[in-house]
């Protein structure tokens, strides 16, 4: 009798065809899933009675992409299946389909993470789509495995297949552990990144071990209290928080950015907090106007005694590319992440280690 006869887990329709492949759903030990969680219908990153609260509606809607969300394992298989069950997701003219609905999958031997593969959804799927990444050479021996989750898209349920019989294992523990938290505009969740392991927090993730939770809510980031206080309840190593591009006016970022942190503050007065307005190199008069009341949040911070807050401006953010870091002037390119963690990565490795 077949393993599949006894488990439905195991029973898993698929285009791949590999000697022993077994398929198990991640939510089962000893796999270990990061960022977002299962609610019975998909993955989410946000509760949706916090959501509910919002007053976008759209936070409800993108609470359900798995921005940030990844799976983790040790195994020694010869090959590494995937199977994600997501709905279908309509191209948009300035960021990939690799990055809205696929997965990307990293390798860790013992010398760091290295890019392996990218599972690239077909065009115009209707309701999910599976891959497979063959090891050979340096990566046919133990290995962690991270599969970076897509980050606009829903995924309702995934699986990962290996060779029946070969060793599985929970993942090592991240180095940074509670999780750093960000939350912020499209640019958080991941905008416009060629794939998902090269959204900023996946690239300061890999660079020193942390894990993270991606609050990112596409042109819905209001600096809203609801999300204030859920996030001040969270417990986490640092907090980054950005959403400079999506308060409409210079007159609600100044209506909403300090209580917003003031909330965070209060119910953690230790905490290490990173504040950042819009990652923009060359700035408008008006972007400039909006940068300076970020910065009065940070400044009133320090007025008052606060040693754990720190301000990474905008042309800090995009230092290494200019104006030539971005898909369309807005949303950064790989090379603008790149630039973006380059930034971020000494200023949080300094808040940890306070």
């Amino acid at each position: 009798m077949r393993i599949s006869d006894i488990d439905s887990n195991f029973k898993i329709e698929t285009s791949i065809k590999r000697d022993g492949l077994v398929y198990r759903s991640i939510d089962v030990e000893p796999f270990k899933v990061y960022g977002v969680w299962h609610d019975g219908e998909c993955y989410r990153r946000l509760p949706a009675e916090v959501a509910s609260g919002t007053i976008d509606g759209n936070v409800g809607v993108l609470a359900r992409n798995t921005a940030g969300g990844r799976v983790r394992f040790v195994t020694d298989s010869p090959y590494v299946a995937v199977k994600v069950i997501s709905p279908a997701r309509e191209a948009v003219p300035h960021m990939t389909y690799t990055a809205t609905a696929g997965l990307d999958m990293y390798v860790n031997f013992g010398e760091g993470e290295r890019y392996a593969k990218t599972f690239s959804p077909p065009m115009n799927f209707s309701d999910g789509f599976d891959g497979v990444y063959d090891f050979s050479g340096d990566f046919a021996a133990m290995r962690t495995v991270t599969i970076n989750m897509p980050l606009y898209n829903d995924v309702n349920k995934m699986y990962v297949g290996l060779k029946e019989g070969s060793t599985l294992l929970p993942p090592p523990d991240y180095a940074v552990e509670p999780p750093v938290v960000y939350y912020g505009s499209s640019i958080t969740q991941g905008g416009c990144a060629s794939r998902p392991g090269m959204c900023y927090e996946n690239i300061i993730a890999r660079e020193l071990g942390t894990n993270y939770v991606n609050l990112g809510f596409s042109g819905s980031a209001k600096g809203e209290t609801v999300l204030a206080e859920y996030i001040s309840s969270l417990k986490m190593s640092a907090f980054v928080y950005d959403y400079d591009h999506n308060a409409t006016t210079p007159e609600d970022l100044e209506r909403t950015h300090k209580p917003f942190f003031d909330i965070i503050r209060a119910a953690q007065p230790t905490l290490p907090i990173i504040i950042m307005p819009k990652p923009r190199y060359y700035r408008y008069e008006i972007e400039q106007r909006r940068s300076g009341i970020v910065r009065a949040t940070y400044e009133a911070a320090l007025a008052a005694g606060d040693e754990n807050v720190y301000f990474i401006d905008g042309p800090e953010l995009m230092s290494d590319v200019l104006d030539g870091g971005t898909v369309d002037g807005v949303y950064p390119t790989d090379l603008g992440f790149m630039s973006m963690a380059r930034a971020i990565i000494p200023v949080l490795k300094k808040a940890l280690g306070k």
